[in-house]
């Protein structure tokens, strides 16, 4: 999306293959993905495999990563305002998250988890997301292209909002320790057995 060249140190799938080949890529992974479900859940009640599918099918369509992908990209050249603290979280919760929350209440739900269960885990895993994707905006600022594995200063040179250009480094680290600290919490229900 972000048209880099590097992802962990390596070339990219677009920049190997051609962007035509890559975007097919994507796209057999995502039908993996409900293959998957569909063969790894045989014996588990069917709704529970329908909810699933279901949850896995917003967490990467419109109502998620894409929509949230984006919602990402339409706010490249806003870096100097027109877009909120809201805005950015709506975009990070849908973009980046989603695909934590989609795991987690996949995992709770095939498990018979209670609606309770599941709620928490979802809270959870959208602040784990969140603070992720907070950490990534800080290295993108604070590291280098080496240390990153893909260029830094992507988010700077496109003029895009990002949590250290609305909160600065210190307020963008503090944000992402409160959301680590309270996804914790949503899982002290647990006690022991959550560590």
């Amino acid at each position: 999306m972000d048209n880099d060249d590097l992802r962990r140190g390596l070339p990219t799938n677009h920049i190997v293959y051609g962007e035509d080949v890559a975007i097919l890529a994507g796209d057999a992974l995502l039908a993996l993905a409900f293959e998957h479900v569909a063969k790894a859940t045989e014996g588990v009640d069917p709704r529970r495999v329908v909810s699933v599918l279901g949850v896995l099918g917003a967490c990467v369509g419109a109502r998620g990563l894409a929509g949230g992908q984006v919602m990402d990209l339409e706010s490249e050249g806003k870096g100097d305002g027109g877009v909120t603290m809201d805005t950015l979280t709506w975009i990070h919760t849908h973009k980046t998250a989603a695909l934590l929350v989609a795991s987690a209440v996949a995992g709770a739900t095939v498990a018979g988890a209670s609606e309770e269960d599941v709620a928490r885990l979802r809270s959870f895993a959208t602040k784990v997301g969140l603070a992720f994707q907070i950490a990534d905006d800080v290295l993108d600022v604070t590291a280098s292209s080496a240390v990153l594995g893909k260029t830094s200063g992507k988010d700077e040179a496109v003029n895009k909002v990002t949590y250290p250009r609305l909160l600065g480094l210190d307020g963008a680290r503090s944000r992402a320790e409160e959301l680590v600290a309270e996804a914790k919490a949503c899982l002290d229900v647990y006690g022991d057995k959550a560590a």
